[in-house]
């Protein structure tokens, strides 16, 4: 059985980036609603409390029995979790008398507590409340400080539980991956959770799960649904199909660029063009939710016309990642985001779902697909929307609109490539605007389409910020689609970050 750390969420946006962490000392764990922690799991090694937006003592705060935890498991709070911890033992937690944010140092610390073992002196931490623990029961200890917050960290005597006002999880505590290390090891865990590990696992999984069944995969072109349908094809073989629907959407030669790339992996492909169908379906559409839901109805209609020509499908696979999860529900059950991966299955179907990746996040995909061999241009692909240019053309959707996209984005797109920029953008694309400005080209006025380029740095899309791209480069790419893009005069760079705008457009 895999050994797990129960990361208990009370709403933190930092509560994935500690899963993150764990996930990178090679430990396992899953993040869990502040109400759902599985009593009588024999797999649970250890427990960490999230942060939360919330003060302890307000009376719609997220609140669980932490005494139910304590002593059966050994328990770490970060931040809101170890107010919980405090508050709920009899100790003090109070507004700060300035919110404590940002960048501090640790001035006292026990090096004697296995939790702070190898801690550097004066080591930076991350602060980030508005409460902070003025007072602790006689059996906690306080084992570190700074200059402004005399309980920075707390152990309870006699148990395995701690809790720490600072954030561990984020770069800017330098000790942090050292402190959840030293949480893991005093949780006895074998830290031997890795991609091998996990493709042995699942595969044996699948095999047992599927058995003789036939499985039908939808493929994107995507690092998630490819490496989905080579870890299935390593399991089932020719019981596997998939369905590769090109909505004429997709960036240039990419259908024809990404079957060849499939054919090469081995796994049984069918390939649909339709084009012309989803051409029909767009005419005159512009608002961005009706174009996604005509897409999205499309790609059913025609997958699980593909579908019925195969015989005795019984599963429906699907690339779902832990991400895709985690937004598409809260921590109080309700909807918060849609995904497309997440959003079911459609009733007429009437096959069972198989999500092999839903735990894993996408760096952990792509080490899943180095390890299964898969060529690094799949690999490394950058996201792309599932309906493709659709959100990236502002306005409705004709052929020639897309023409002009697909040709100035390959432009943009080669050229992160030649200059060796690719793999340090997380997500880059052009967006043709809905409108038009004067130029001048040769002796003649122009008055033809405006383009905006977009790249952002991330690590998991929950927040980007753009790409400081050189102004070469910029200057290089803007010259090249002017001059070689018939129908575009005018190029522009965007420079919001996500938070408060998104990465796509729409």
């Amino acid at each position: 059985m895999q050994e797990r750390i129960i990361i208990l969420d009370f709403g933190s946006q930092t509560t994935q980036l500690i899963a993150r962490r764990v996930r990178e000392l090679d430990t396992y764990c899953e993040i869990l609603p502040y109400n759902k922690f599985p009593y009588g799991a024999s797999d649970v090694k250890g427990v960490i409390l999230s942060g939360s937006p919330f003060s302890v003592y307000d009376e719609a705060a997220f609140k669980t029995d932490v005494s139910r935890l304590r002593k059966k498991y050994p328990v770490l709070g970060i931040c809101y979790g170890a107010q919980l911890i405090a508050y709920n033992a009899g100790g003090s937690v109070q507004p700060a008398g300035s919110r404590e944010y940002g960048r501090a140092n640790i001035g006292y610390f026990s090096s004697e507590n296995p939790l702070l073992k190898d801690f550097t002196e004066n080591s930076q931490i991350w602060m980030s409340h508005g409460d902070t623990i003025t007072n602790i029961p006689e059996d906690f200890e306080t084992i570190a400080s700074t200059k402004d917050v005399p309980i920075a960290a707390y152990h309870i005597k006699g148990e395995n539980t701690w809790g720490v006002q600072f954030h561990p999880e984020v770069f800017h505590t330098v000790d942090g991956t050292k402190l959840l290390d030293n949480f893991l090891t005093i949780c006895g865990c074998a830290k031997d959770w890795s991609a091998a590990s996990f493709i042995d696992s699942t595969v044996a999984s699948l095999k047992a799960q599927l058995g003789d069944d036939k499985v039908v995969l939808g493929l994107s072109g995507g690092v998630d649904s490819s490496v989905c349908a080579v870890l299935l094809n390593k399991a089932i073989g020719k019981n596997l199909t998939c369905i590769f629907v090109d909505h004429g959407l997709l960036r240039k030669d990419e259908f024809k660029n990404v079957m060849h790339d499939y054919e090469q992996l081995g796994l049984n492909v069918i390939g649909v063009n339709a084009e012309d169908h989803f051409y029909k379906e767009l005419a005159g559409v512009a608002d961005p939710e009706k174009k996604r839901k005509i897409i999205g109805k499309g790609f059913i209609d025609i997958f699980d016309e593909e579908a019925r020509k195969i015989k005795d499908v019984k599963w429906l696979a699907q690339g779902t990642i832990y991400p895709d999860c985690i937004e598409s529900l809260s921590i109080t059950g309700t909807t918060i985001k849609s995904h497309h991966n997440v959003g079911g299955l459609p009733k007429k179907m009437n096959l069972k779902l198989c999500e092999p990746l839903r735990l894993l996040f996408k760096d952990e995909v792509r080490r899943v697909g180095n390890k299964l061999g898969m060529p690094q241009n799949l690999i490394k692909r950058q996201p792309f929307p599932g309906p493709g240019l659709a959100v990236r053309i502002l306005g409705d959707i004709t052929k020639e609109k897309v023409r002009i996209a697909q040709e100035a984005d390959a432009i943009f797109i080669d050229s992160l490539r030649e200059w060796n920029l690719y793999d340090q953008v997380w997500q880059a694309g052009v967006i043709l605007l809905p409108i038009r400005s004067v130029g001048v080209m040769g002796d003649e006025r122009t008055y033809e389409n405006a383009v905006a380029l977009r790249a952002v740095t991330s690590t998991d899309a929950m927040t980007a910020d753009w790409a400081h791209l050189p102004y070469e480069f910029l200057a290089k790419v803007s010259n090249e689609i002017i001059n070689k893009v018939k129908g575009v005069n005018r190029v522009t760079y965007d420079i919001s970050s996500k938070p408060p705008a998104t990465i796509e457009w729409e």
